[in-house]
Formats: structure tokens, sequence, C-alpha cells
């Protein structure tokens, strides 16, 4: 875990639309595009290892246009492939917000960070203390069948409230506004009813559009 007086103040973003980190939480990536290789190659030769993870706006009008909220993750595992791709793991460390995008020569994006407002991303795990886990499991269960998805439920009936409900902020298919609506979730309790929301609106056919207004 790294502390606050680490954190530098500018860090490489990739903007990758419905790929949501959040902290103390894993994500895999596969990185193919020589801009992101390069990035890895000079991501590998700092001491903080952290590569920022946004949400592009999606619309006309916004071209290259970021949410001012991301996740910076900290580089803890890869592997390179025979062909010069790579597989990496980045793990959540804390959620920052974009002061400005940084001028420069690389051929990736960097941004101007601030990293005020999030101290309980780099603290203990989080509780929810109002959590009724049968009702959500029921709920969830529904919208996985309805979604055709399948999933291990002796194991997600006995994870924490923090890695159960990350984990399925981070793999459910919602849209990118609405996991930007995760993502800025000032607490794990929020999280969870933001998440709860979105199920339900799922469940009863809502637009995306709809769960936003």
């Amino acid at each position: 875990m790294m502390n606050k007086h680490e954190l530098p103040d500018t860090i490489p973003v990739f903007p990758l639309p419905g790929a949501l980190l959040l902290p103390r939480s894993r994500l895999p990536l596969h990185l193919f595009e020589p801009r992101y290789l390069a990035m890895m190659d000079d991501v590998l030769k700092t001491d903080h290892r952290l590569i920022g993870m946004v949400q592009p706006f999606d619309g006309p009008g916004k071209p290259d246009q970021l949410h001012k909220i991301g996740c910076a993750g900290r580089l803890t595992a890869f592997s390179e492939t025979e062909d010069g791709r790579y597989m990496v793991t980045l793990s959540g460390m804390s959620r920052f917000r974009i002061i400005e995008e940084t001028e420069g020569f690389t051929p990736y994006r960097k941004c101007k960070v601030d990293w005020g407002g999030f101290g309980r991303d780099l603290g203990p795990t989080e509780m929810d203390d109002d959590f009724d886990r049968s009702a959500f499991l029921k709920t969830l269960g529904r919208f996985f069948e309805d979604q055709g998805l399948n999933t291990d439920w002796e194991s997600l009936s006995e994870a924490e409230d923090e890695l159960l409900i990350n984990s399925l902020s981070m793999l459910c298919p919602f849209e990118p506004e609405d996991k930007q609506a995760l993502l800025e979730a000032p607490s794990l309790t929020t999280r969870r009813e933001t998440l709860v929301t979105l199920i339900e609106f799922a469940l009863r056919g809502g637009s995306a559009e709809e769960i936003m207004q």
C-alpha cells in the first residue's frame, strides 16, 4: 500500500470506455497499441508504476474529452507475448481528479492530478453496515438470469462486502457513464446503492439515459 506523499503529481492516463478500476481491486489489461506499449515501458522505469484509468466522454461534440475523476492502479504483474504485446494487471490504489492534461513528447496522454478528497482509498478495507446480502443476492440472481450470465454463487456469498460490491461494479455489463457513477460513489454503501439502482433499472428494461437522468 502506498502513502499519500508517495503519489505523483502527474501520471499517464489510459482512456478506456467501460473499463472500471476501483481501489483495492485488480484489473487485467491487454496492451497492444504502440502508444500504450510505450506507456508501459516508461511506467516500468518509475518508482510508483502508476497508470490512471479514466473514462472518455461518450457523445458528439466531446472529442478526446475525459471525465474528471479516474482511478490509478499500480502495475503489479505483467507478461510479454511472443509478438510484443503485454498482459498486465493493475492493482487499484486511489481515485484522483484531473487538474489539466499536460503537454509533452510521449505518444500517450498524461495529466496533472489531485489526490485530495479520496483519503479512504488508501485506508483499510471498507464495510457496508447496512448491507442486506440475502436480498442483494436475490436481485443479482434475477439480473444474471436476465443477462444470461453465470457465476460462482458460493464464492459470491462468502466474499467480503467490498470485494463483492467492487467486483460486481467492475464486471457487470453497464454503460460507461454508469461505470463512472459507480467510480464516483463516495463510499462503499453509496456504491452498493448505485449498483442496485442500475440492476433494478436493467431488470425493468430501462435505458442508460433514463438511469442517469
